[in-house]
């Protein structure tokens, strides 16, 4: 079975640097940073969220493995942003703001992100 890709344009409501929290699965209810947003396959890597240990085998002779721990990606669609001031998750809507740029706007607050 093979994964669907979607096209390189795919828009996620989550970037790089937003504060989340995770709403499904093992880490439900972690709040963390989005590290790396991957758009292409609608996933992003959040900081302290779906870690898992990494053994790695030693590259030269003599040299010891190690084991290593790693955040791997989770789908976009299990996040939430997360309101640092109100400690709350939200739903967003995109708004104008006065000078007619395009934001990111908390629906449960009223916070514009961006």
């Amino acid at each position: 079975m093979t994964k669907k890709k979607q096209s390189a344009s795919a828009k996620m409501h989550v970037k790089k640097g937003d504060t989340v929290q995770v709403i499904t699965g093992k880490d439900k209810g972690k709040v963390g940073e989005v590290v790396r947003a991957i758009p292409e396959e609608s996933r992003v890597i959040v900081q302290g969220v779906n870690v898992k240990t990494k053994h790695i085998k030693p590259q030269q002779e003599g040299e010891s493995g190690q084991i290593t721990t790693i955040e791997f990606p989770i789908h976009s669609s299990n996040v939430m942003l997360y309101s640092t001031k109100q400690k709350v998750a939200s739903r967003i809507s995109y708004t104008f703001n006065a000078d007619g740029r395009k934001v990111r706007m908390l629906k449960k607050t009223g916070e514009i992100i961006d």
